[in-house]
């Protein structure tokens, strides 16, 4: 196993992680653009914000080889290196995958809700799924620390 790359200031503006372009941007102005999106559209923007997700998800996942496990087991490490939260493979088979998230930086900022708020983390793990099932798939939020679970949950299928 090779160390994790570190995080570099390239002195122009850019941070970048292993080649890959990185924002450092707080989770509360993340939460509020998501609460602004969410006031402005309704049920619609969870959606909206798992599009984007899925956006940074790919582009993370075409750089990925190796098998299945390798790459899942990449992407969920690196989502903790950037501070997403404590990210765990529960579950891999050729049909399902199950995420496990502590510490959701998302649902820590987000605070107490009513429905899962983990949307962009689902976007980018819809992407994994695709990326390792070679198919479209969905991904639910089964539990969500913002609504007292110990841990947010997402299983693809």
């Amino acid at each position: 196993m090779s160390a994790p790359p570190a995080l570099d200031a390239d002195g122009r503006g850019g941070l970048t992680l292993g080649g890959a372009r990185y924002l450092l941007i707080r989770p509360e102005t993340l939460i509020g653009l998501q609460k602004a999106v969410e006031a402005a559209l309704g049920e619609r923007a969870a959606a909206c914000i798992a599009a984007g997700g899925r956006a940074g998800g790919a582009k993370a996942t075409a750089s990925l080889d190796g098998t299945a496990e390798e790459r899942v087991g990449r992407l969920l490490r690196i989502g903790g290196e950037i501070g997403w939260g404590e990210f765990a493979l529960e579950r891999l088979t050729a049909t399902e995958l199950a995420v496990r998230v502590r510490r959701s930086a998302v649902a820590e900022a987000y605070g107490p809700s009513t429905a899962p708020v983990c949307h962009l983390i689902r976007g980018v793990l819809e992407s994994l799924a695709a990326a390792v099932f070679g198919r479209p798939s969905i991904v639910v939020e089964t539990a969500c620390l913002a609504m007292g679970a110990p841990a947010c949950r997402f299983v693809a299928s």
